[in-house]
């Protein structure tokens, strides 16, 4: 599918030899401006805006209902998604389901993903290091095209991302204050949006380390998000918008902690998709290749989840681009938004 104009997205896994045969040194933060031999220009002024909450429950879109979360509520009333999708089998944390979302790879090295397995902020590290080599992501994919790139992020370790593609990442913007960093995304985007923007919001995640998944400080700071997200909506009033929102993971009730990948509210996360070209509807019952999972925790075998790692790939599809070398999470753009 290829949708006109301005696009917002967030957040797919599978691998094989031949993707993984387009990884090359151009992917290496040396030079991963040019990934392709022959590139294919995005169509014009198309543009996608990613936009991952960290860390939320898909309970509190239900627990605060339309009243307490309108903008998460009107993506789900207006357009296709679903809030059972799934993070990357290996981890329920950020730094590797980030990465994922970015290469539209696993997590596990020795299977073919990007490696990245902690969750600290660790100066000079790479995902190409971690891979062990070469590393595609849609920011060089974009880039390869002459498509203009920024990443906006609430945390410093973000940093993993912008130095392993600092060719293919043009704007690269750390506010550890949501509100403000929101702000600045707006102001940016009001100034003309790049063609490929991925926006990170985190304040879910702070307040559940803090206080507990859906404790009553979790809940206000996914109400305070919901209100920011609705105001970049409104900066993109009048544009051709499609907004594709995930997460990187949930947040058990009650827990501080959400690395028990068994759990299933920190596995479980939301996938919506709203906009010009989208139609309403289930995300499972309008892509029936894939299989919506229930309670369980799928592996990479077998008809997919819709997963986080989906964003790199439908984002590039939705950009009129082939999926991002090396990828394996649906590598074949399968993901649809509409009937």
């Amino acid at each position: 599918m290829r949708l006109p104009r301005v696009l917002v997205a967030v957040a797919l896994s599978v691998t094989t030899s031949a993707a993984l045969a387009g990884c090359s040194a151009a992917d290496r933060p040396a030079a991963d401006a040019r990934l392709s031999a022959a590139p294919t220009a995005p169509p014009a002024a198309t543009q996608v805006l990613a936009i991952s909450v960290d860390g939320l429950n898909t309970d509190a879109i239900d627990r605060l209902g339309s009243d307490g979360a309108p903008t998460l509520h009107r993506l789900l009333a207006e357009g296709a998604g679903t809030l059972n999708a799934r993070t990357e089998y290996e981890q329920t944390v950020t730094l590797p389901n980030h990465a994922s979302m970015m290469t539209g790879r696993r997590i596990t090295a020795a299977k073919g993903g990007h490696g990245v397995t902690w969750d600290d902020d660790r100066p000079g590290s790479t995902v190409q290091q971690a891979a062990g080599h070469g590393v595609a992501s849609i920011f060089s994919s974009v880039h390869a095209t002459d498509g203009s790139t920024a990443l906006y992020t609430t945390k410093s370790k973000f940093g993993l991302y912008d130095r392993s593609w600092p060719r293919g990442i043009d704007t690269f913007r750390v506010r550890e204050n949501q509100r403000r960093l929101v702000r600045l995304a707006r102001a940016d985007l009001a100034d003309g949006a790049p063609t490929f923007t991925f926006l990170h919001l985190s304040l879910p995640d702070r307040f559940g380390h803090r206080y507990g998944g859906m404790s009553e400080q979790y809940l206000a700071a996914v109400q305070r998000t919901d209100a920011q997200l609705g105001s970049v909506l409104r900066t993109l009033a009048g544009t051709d918008v499609v907004v594709l929102l995930t997460a990187d993971h949930g947040f058990a009730a009650g827990r501080t902690d959400h690395s028990g990948r068994r759990n299933v509210e920190n596995y479980r996360i939301p996938f919506l998709a709203w906009g010009p070209g989208v139609d309403h509807g289930d995300l499972y019952a309008m892509n029936p290749d894939f299989a919506d999972p229930g309670t369980s925790r799928p592996s990479y075998a077998g008809r997919q989840p819709v997963r986080n790692g989906d964003l790199a790939n439908l984002a590039a599809g939705l950009l009129g681009l082939d999926a991002v070398p090396g990828s394996a999470i649906d590598a074949d753009q399968a993901l649809t938004v509409s009937d």
